[in-house]
């Protein structure tokens, strides 16, 4: 992982002691609230429906044990005793107390993190794979590029006040695992005849109110020139970006009403960077630069690639499971990735305990080099484990929760904390995500429906991702009542969803405690209607929309006795 200069520590620990300084004058009364907000939330600080919520940015998902350890002395010191990893690949804390929040970013800054631009109107963390560097389809690692990313944004003096905020992810691998294509700007690694490394560009994705696709900007752009790429595009939006109203702030929507005109512009741009900016060159990615970064990302010291076992020798029930569903293939002959599942019964999904912390951080010292990713569906992964370890990770996964067998089942689900915390949400996301889960605790069953993504969110700004889910679940407001609309058919851009694309709503909205009867009759109708083999996806894309309406309508019993 990217190890922090002198240089990159400073800043960090300026910026912490000058959040110091205007929290105290905002306590004093001298910094008033409005002066102060979006000062705090450039650093990460909401106020939120009970207490302030701090978002903690964890680079393209990637973390040492020490810093997840220190993010569970956070949570067991100033909040209460746990945390949330986002779909972002954040962590989030919902009730630090406004005024120990100096003291918190002082505590992560003496491990090399903060909340800087993970949130406010600004280019906010950059999204990867959380498999880069060691997926077996990987093209190009995508790491050193996200770094440099990062740091060519933080703070960027231009960008500090766009619109709205911007969201990049990046893949370097032939399947996307990043869902690209929902982002403001989507990057795509790839290499040409001549194994010359350049980017796809994708530009206006995005979900909320209007889900909308990214679009190809660049077929393929020479990897030194992406920043000066990345700098035309937002000082377009910047530029033109709709700030009359917020619902239409996103540069989706720009895109979306200029077109060609856009690109037009874009490329415009970006020319004239390069002949007429002052230093415009200068923004070229030298060489030694990105060797310098990468340099930070090579396999660590005493991997090698090892003879391949037959990790099934000898497996069955859970820990066969386990291996099936938790541990993913790996470039290296020997090792294998590992997912620590966050999708259990009694906890939110994504979320996890100080101790849970502690023990994860102890998993990845002793198994994965002290290394762990946080990855787009909210869960914990392991990069380096060696086969050999395989036996003995699992059982200690297991004594502390991390070893439900279920990544990319039906309980493997996304959802964001919704209304129990977020001010902005319409409903409950946390209660709904729980009824499902025991409802489907069986995993025989579980194992019978297959592969299924299911996403929950608590309002239209999609941060459980609904819009992508083969099944997606919306909370919405009716007259101060909770109620949930139903989506099928959405896809992230992975090779088993197929192309990105947004769901379909299946008809008017559900009660909450209809949701769990209409997620069952969805998954019958699928078990009535599928093929051999055919997962939930493409038995929905084969026969529509219809056959999975009647069932689920008939189960408004709630609904149907308050008309």
């Amino acid at each position: 992982m990217y190890a922090y200069t002198d240089f990159d520590r400073q800043f960090v620990r300026a910026r912490a002691a000058q959040f110091r300084d205007q929290l105290e004058r905002n306590l004093a009364g001298t910094l008033s609230d409005d002066e102060f907000r979006p000062l705090r939330l450039q650093n990460g600080w909401y106020v939120q429906r009970h207490a302030p919520m701090l978002r903690v940015a964890v680079p393209y998902g990637v973390l040492s044990a020490r810093q997840l350890r220190r993010l569970a002395e956070i949570a067991r010191k100033w909040d209460r005793g746990y945390g949330h990893f986002t779909t972002r690949q954040n962590l989030q804390y919902n009730w630090i107390p406004l005024k120990d929040a100096a003291d918190v970013m002082d505590a992560l800054a003496e491990v090399d993190m903060h909340g800087i631009q993970t949130s406010g109107n600004c280019i906010r963390n950059i999204t990867t794979d959380g498999l880069a560097g060691v997926a077996p389809d990987e093209i190009v690692d995508p790491r050193p590029y996200a770094e440099v990313l990062r740091q060519w944004s933080t703070l960027h003096p231009e960008f500090a006040f766009l619109p709205r905020k911007f969201k990049i992810a990046i893949s370097g691998a032939a399947e996307d695992r990043a869902a690209i294509a929902w982002h403001d700007i989507g990057l795509q690694l790839k290499k040409n005849a001549e194994g010359e490394v350049g980017f796809q560009v994708l530009v206006g994705g995005g979900m909320g109110r209007t889900p909308i696709i990214g679009q190809v900007i660049h077929d393929f752009l020479p990897w030194n020139q992406i920043l000066v790429y990345l700098e035309a595009i937002v000082r377009v939006y910047n530029r033109y970006g709709r700030r009359d109203n917020m619902y239409k702030a996103r540069i989706k929507i720009l895109v979306k009403a200029e077109g060609q005109a856009f690109f037009d512009a874009v490329n415009t741009e970006f020319q004239q960077i390069l002949s007429d900016d002052a230093g415009g060159h200068e923004h070229l990615i030298p060489q030694a630069e990105l060797d310098r970064v990468a340099a930070s990302f090579t396999t660590p010291v005493g991997v090698s690639a090892l003879p391949a076992q037959d990790i099934f020798e000898g497996a069955q029930g859970a820990y066969k499971r386990w291996l099936e569903r938790n541990v993913h293939a790996h470039r290296l002959s020997g090792y294998r990735g590992v997912t620590l599942s966050l999708k259990r019964a009694a906890l939110p999904p994504g979320d996890a305990t100080d101790a849970q912390m502690e023990a994860a951080a102890a998993l990845a010292e002793r198994f994965s080099h002290s290394e762990l990713r946080v990855t787009h569906d909210q869960n914990l992964l392991l990069p380096w484990v060696r086969e050999s370890d395989l036996g003995a990770l699992y059982e200690l996964a297991k004594a502390h929760g991390f070893a439900t067998p279920n990544i990319g089942l039906l309980s493997d689900m996304i959802a964001c904390p919704g209304g129990d915390f977020c001010a902005l949400a319409n409903a409950r996301s946390i209660p709904v995500a729980a009824a499902i889960t025991e409802r489907f605790q069986d995993l025989d069953e579980l194992y019978d429906i297959g592969d299924i993504d299911l996403h929950i969110s608590g309002c239209i700004n999609s941060c459980g991702h609904h819009h992508s889910g083969h099944i997606g679940i919306l909370g919405v407001d009716k007259d101060g009542a909770e109620w949930y609309q139903i989506t099928l058919g959405g896809s992230d851009g992975s090779t088993l969803s197929g192309a990105a694309v947004p769901g379909k709503v299946i008809g008017p909205s559900f009660a909450a405690d209809e949701v769990p009867d209409v997620i069952e009759s969805l998954i019958q109708t699928y078990r009535s209607e599928r093929a051999a083999h055919e997962r939930f996806i493409d038995t929905v894309r084969r026969v529509g929309l219809e056959p999975f309406k009647a069932p689920a309508n008939a189960q408004r019993t709630l609904t149907a006795a308050a008309r």
